[in-house]
């Protein structure tokens, strides 16, 4: 039994709203795991809109490729969402388009559906082929057990090295009635993302056009699953799809600044975060603040050197506040730094100021910081405006156990 996260939600999984709209239903297929559930399946109401965004890998699965040709097409019909665990289907060749093409046309049947209107992802092990025979074999009875109050289940059966199931959620007051949404993850190594993150999927009620839906996704995505790192390895297999159903009696959403911007962004932050505080082996969440940087972009490229150092991960699991390993991270970032400019503070600590220790730095103080399980990292760059902030964990002997062990 692999015990949860000391970084876990202390309150466990969330209570999360309904989305009128949409139902769950998850399966034991037996793809890789026997005794839990390791599919997914979710139906979707006519008339939703659906976005999504995913992993820049060159070497992206079978099942991405299929989610990303089919965005954009017909809302006005059904739609559904099945995602199995324990394999990925990435880099199965031909097989693995097949394994696709057979589990959406066995959802299509099931739900009379069209198959362009189904998205499927699998996640797991990389280059093994997708037994979907044992996946088709149980769409049946997803499609008999069909809620709409099951979404912690199908956040179970998305698992893989996750210690804990991950779900957050908002309803707020619209112009004309209410707006909620419920989204969950998966995600514990392999993590860092160029796009999204892992497997993600968000629902709300929300009345909303799918182009204006892509738009808010992708930009919120930059300021929350693109801002996240656990071991600097990007998967095969990253998804993050949101499906906005319309079934709520609030006026459609038709601008950018609309308050269910900001509501989206609190949900997929909270995503994110959960996603790094499971990250395997975790023992402590760390957020990353650059200032002063030459520009927004550079900013981020310093933080997510910071962010990504083995050197300033291992610092952080043995609670040594060693700033030299910082001050090596921004100098390999590629990013604009003057070294007599930096400084460096970890949480309210001064370490380092114009390019050198500061005078009143102690390293007692510092060292008390390193002890907690949320830790800050702030650097100024004092060469400009831009600024970027990063989330990461640390890296501990637990992580290398997980992994060598991933597949046997």
């Amino acid at each position: 039994m692999v015990s949860v996260s000391p970084l876990a939600p202390k309150g466990g999984f969330p209570d999360l709203p309904v989305i009128e709209g949409v139902s769950f239903a998850t399966a034991e297929a037996g793809v890789r795991y026997s005794g839990r559930p390791d599919v997914m399946l979710a139906r979707l109401s006519a008339g939703t809109s659906i976005a999504g965004v995913f992993t820049k890998s060159a070497t992206r699965s079978a099942n991405v490729l299929d989610c990303q040709a089919k965005l954009g097409l017909d809302s006005s019909a059904m739609a559904a969402i099945v995602v199995n665990s324990g394999n990925s289907n990435a880099f199965t060749g031909k097989g693995g388009v097949l394994a696709v093409q057979s589990v959406n046309a066995a959802v299509a049947k099931a739900l009379g559906i069209a198959e362009n209107r189904v998205f499927s992802s699998a996640t797991g092990v990389i280059g093994e082929a997708l037994p979907f025979e044992r996946i088709t074999a149980k769409i049946d009875e997803l499609s008999n057990n069909l809620c709409p109050d099951l979404i912690k289940n199908a956040a179970h059966a998305i698992m893989t090295t996750d210690t804990y199931a991950k779900g957050a959620g908002a309803v707020f007051d619209a112009n004309g009635g209410q707006i909620s949404i419920a989204g969950i993850a998966k995600g514990s190594g392999m993590i860092a993302p160029d796009m999204a993150t892992m497997l993600v999927y968000i629902f709300t009620d929300a009345k909303i056009a799918q182009p204006l839906l892509q738009k808010m996704l992708t930009t919120l995505t930059n300021k929350t699953f693109n801002c996240i790192t656990v071991d600097s390895d990007t998967s095969t297999s990253d998804s993050l799809i949101i499906a906005a159903t319309g079934k709520s009696e609030a006026a459609e959403i038709t601008r950018t600044d609309d308050p269910f911007f900001e509501a989206l962004h609190k949900v997929m932050r909270d995503l994110a975060h959960q996603v790094v505080k499971d990250g395997e082996g975790a023992t402590k969440f760390v957020e990353v603040q650059v200032l002063g940087a030459d520009s927004d972009a550079d900013a981020h490229k310093v933080g997510m050197s910071i962010a990504n150092s083995p050197l300033v991960k291992t610092a952080i699991a043995g609670q040594d506040p060693n700033w030299g390993r910082v001050v090596m991270a921004v100098g390999k970032s590629g990013a604009k730094a003057d070294r007599d400019r930096l400084s460096i503070w970890f949480g309210d600590v001064l370490v380092a100021e114009n390019g050198w220790v500061s005078p009143d730095y102690s390293e007692t103080d510092a060292a008390k910081h390193m002890k907690g399980e949320e830790l800050l990292i702030r650097v100024d760059l004092g060469i400009g405006a831009g600024q970027s902030t990063v989330w990461t964990c640390d890296l501990t002997h637990g992580y290398i156990k997980i992994n060598a062990d991933y597949r046997s």
